[in-house]
């Protein structure tokens, strides 16, 4: 239990194999003590390397933004888990998806199925933001305009190449509301518009957004 209650400075944040080592230099075979707390429930690992305290031994929830940040990097949260958190969809989303300039991947961890898909170098950087966990933890986000465009970059076959079907596929398919449109900021989807990526449609998503503002 000493043991537990040092870990417990950890909290509700993921920790790596070698921040966990550092609390086991009293052990010989300290490999066999972490492969006990993990079959004890105590460590949940979320790959290899990379782990969190069992649901028993944290206060608070863990940030699933923030394990999604650290399973694999450099990413941010975007997409329908961005577009739900800024309430621009209306419905939760229980996926953590992420975008990343390095090659698409998913992991299927004890807390959920956290996916990673491509984008170009170019526009990762683009409308990221910093979020603050009440621990005082942080992660990154899309902001609300980068997750919208990620999502017409990554959406196949979307032929919404006028302001009158762009409209339709947000308001419609995606069941956005005109006026948490009308408050985007344009910065953002015209830094997109200029990388050359799906032009039609950024176009499209422009040309709306400007006619509610």
């Amino acid at each position: 239990m000493r043991l537990i209650k040092q870990l417990q400075a950890f909290g509700s944040v993921p920790f790596t194999h070698g921040a966990l080592l550092s609390y086991l230099g009293e052990y010989r075979r300290p490999n066999d003590k972490i492969a006990r707390l993990l079959a004890a429930g105590d460590l949940v690992q979320l790959k290899k390397g990379l782990y969190v305290l069992g649901a028993e031994h944290r206060a608070t929830p863990v940030s699933l933004p923030l394990v999604a940040n650290l399973l694999y990097g450099p990413s941010c949260v975007s997409l329908d888990f961005a577009l739900s958190w800024h309430g621009l969809i209306p419905e939760g989303v229980f996926q953590l998806s992420s975008v990343t300039p390095r090659r698409s991947r998913q992991y299927d961890t004890p807390l959920g199925v956290f996916s990673y898909a491509h984008i170009p170098a170019g526009l990762y950087g683009i409308g990221v933001q910093m979020e603050q966990n009440p621990d005082g933890s942080s992660f990154l986000l899309a902001g609300a305009e980068k997750a919208l465009c990620d999502k017409l970059l990554l959406t196949r076959n979307l032929s919404a190449y006028t302001a009158a079907a762009m409209r339709s596929f947000l308001l419609e398919d995606l069941r956005m509301d005109i006026e948490d449109l009308a408050r985007l900021d344009l910065t953002p989807v015209r830094h997109y518009l200029a990388a050359g990526y799906k032009p039609r449609q950024l176009q499209a998503l422009c040309k709306l957004l400007e006619s509610l503002q």
